[in-house]
C-alpha cells in the first residue's frame, strides 16, 4: 500500500517501534519535531495522546473515505467523535498450541495455564506485553482485566512468579514468523493475525489449532493518527483517504490477516477466497467475549508484575 501510495507522489518512509510506551516516549521528548506524518497506536492510549496533545485533530473534509468505515468500528470510548483517529486494524488475543505435543482439546485460559505446566513446560511462549500477560490471568479467572484492585495484582503476581515461570520459554509477540515455524514452541499466547500468517507459513500447517479461548479475552484496535507538528499534513491525509478506500483496505487486510474496520470487507474477502476467514472475522457470540483495555492506575503494578514474572522464567 505504502508503494502504491508513492506513486502519487509522496516519497513515504516507514518506521517500527516495539511499543505503545515507546511511542509515546519519542513523540513527547520530540516535542512536536519528530518527522512524522502519521502514528499507529492502539486505541486505549489514545486519551493519553489527546491530553499531552501529542495528536491534532484530522481534517474530514480532506479524508471523505472516512465514510466507508463500518460504523461499529467508529466511536470508540477513547474518540467518540472520531476526531484524532480512525480505525486502522483491530483483533483480539489467543494462542495456537501443536498437536502434535498437545493431543487434548484446550478451549479456554485455564487449559492454557494448565497445558503450559504440563505438556507444554518449557515450550511455551507468552505475549511481550505486560496487559496481554496479565490480561491471561484474569481472563481465566473471568475478572475484570481492567481492575485497579492492587490486592488482584499480589494474586496475579503469585500465581505468575511461583507457577508459571518455571515453564515459560519466551515472551514473544510475533512467535508466528519465527519461532512457529522453527517448531520452537508447543503453546503460544499470541494475536488472531499472526497466529494465521503463521499457520499458513508453516509446512504442516495442520498441525496447529488456533483458539478464541473463553471466557473472555482482549478487543484491541491499531488507529490512524497525525501528531503534533507533522511537517506534511496534507500528504498525511490524503494517505488516510487512500487506505481507506475499500479495495486499499482489503488489500492490506489481506496481508496483514487483521480486519480493517471497512464497509464490505468480510463479503469481499468470502468472495475472493481468502484463506482461515475464521481468523479474521468473528461472530456476534465472539465479540460478546472480548473486551477492551484500559490504560489506568494500575499500569504500573501490570509492568511490575510483568518484569517480575520475565525474570523468575527460563525464559
Amino acid at each position: 500500500m505504502i508503494d502504491a501510495f508513492a506513486k502519487t507522489g509522496p516519497k513515504v518512509t516507514l518506521d517500527s517501534y516495539g511499543s505503545n510506551e515507546e511511542l509515546i516516549s519519542k513523540l513527547v521528548a520530540a516535542k512536536g519535531t519528530s518527522g512524522y506524518d502519521i502514528v499507529v497506536p492502539t486505541g486505549v492510549y489514545i486519551p493519553q495522546l489527546i491530553e499531552n496533545e501529542i495528536i491534532v485533530p484530522f481534517n474530514k473534509d480532506l479524508i471523505p473515505n472516512m465514510a466507508k468505515v463500518d460504523p461499529q468500528f467508529l466511536g470508540q470510548d477513547w474518540d467518540p467523535d472520531n476526531e484524532f483517529s480512525v480505525c486502522k486494524c483491530w483483533g483480539t488475543t489467543g494462542f495456537v498450541y501443536d498437536t502434535t505435543v498437545i493431543k487434548r482439546d484446550l478451549a479456554t485460559w485455564n487449559d492454557f495455564i494448565d497445558a503450559m505446566q504440563r505438556e507444554a513446560s518449557g515450550k511455551t511462549s507468552l505475549l511481550d506485553d505486560p496487559q496481554g500477560v496479565a490480561g491471561l490471568y484474569f481472563w481465566a479467572n473471568d475478572m475484570d482485566w481492567n481492575t485497579e484492585d492492587m490486592a488482584d495484582y499480589d494474586a496475579f503476581e503469585a500465581e505468575a512468579v511461583e507457577s508459571w515461570a518455571p515453564h515459560i520459554a519466551g515472551f514473544d509477540s510475533y512467535p508466528s514468523t519465527g519461532a512457529m515455524q522453527q517448531n520452537t514452541f508447543a503453546l503460544m499466547q499470541n494475536w488472531n493475525g499472526d497466529a494465521r500468517l503463521g499457520i499458513l507459513e508453516h509446512k504442516q500447517p495442520d498441525r496447529w489449532k488456533w483458539v478464541l479461548p473463553g471466557p473472555r479475552t482482549e478487543l484491541w484496535m491499531d488507529n490512524w493518527c497525525i501528531p503534533t507538528g507533522a511537517p506534511h499534513p496534507e500528504a498525511a491525509h490524503a494517505f488516510l483517504d487512500f487506505v481507506l478506500e475499500p479495495e486499499n483496505s482489503f488489500l492490506e487486510m489481506d496481508y496483514i490477516g487483521y480486519h480493517t474496520g471497512t464497509l464490505g470487507i468480510e463479503e469481499m474477502a468470502r468472495k475472493r477466497k481468502v484463506e482461515l476467514p475464521e481468523m479474521i472475522f468473528f461472530t456476534d457470540e465472539q465479540l460478546a467475549t472480548m473486551e477492551n483495555g484500559a490504560v489506568n492506575e494500575a499500569q504500573d503494578r501490570r509492568t511490575e508484575v510483568y518484569d517480575k514474572l520475565k525474570a523468575a522464567a527460563s525464559a
